[in-house]
């Protein structure tokens, strides 16, 4: 069974920058599509950005779109999330996912079906 860990949160001041890592462990990993979303209080999770895990497609929301940069390392099975320009409005806890199931977006939260526990990011005004 693939475990999926995140590492890299933390309270930043905006305007400044994050880089959230998710490491896989556990059996094979080879995911079509690796994701983060985040989810503030009161509100449902959203997306942010994925990326093919064996390829170059990456996509991100508009919210986070010039700001944030998915990136992975398949050697260390670990998807990366660079997040700069930070914003209050940033302020959620951040989740990876993994999807085995491919969609021309892949945008939608039910498709994923691996997910971390999540790392809280904190952005002060």
């Amino acid at each position: 069974q693939v475990q999926l860990v995140e590492s890299g949160g933390g309270l930043v001041q905006a305007g400044g920058s994050l880089r959230l890592s998710c490491a896989a462990s556990g059996r094979a990993f080879s995911p079509y599509f690796m994701a983060w979303f985040r989810q503030a209080p009161g509100k449902e999770r959203e997306f942010v950005s994925r990326i093919q895990w064996r390829g170059s497609s990456t996509y991100y929301a508009d919210s986070v779109k010039g700001r944030f940069t998915i990136s992975r390392d398949n050697a260390k099975d670990t998807v990366y999330l660079q997040m700069n320009s930070l914003k209050p409005e940033d302020t959620a806890v951040y989740f990876c996912a993994a999807s085995s199931y491919y969609s021309p977006i892949g945008v939608r939260a039910e498709m994923y079906t691996v997910w971390g526990q999540g790392t809280q990011v904190t952005v002060s005004s």
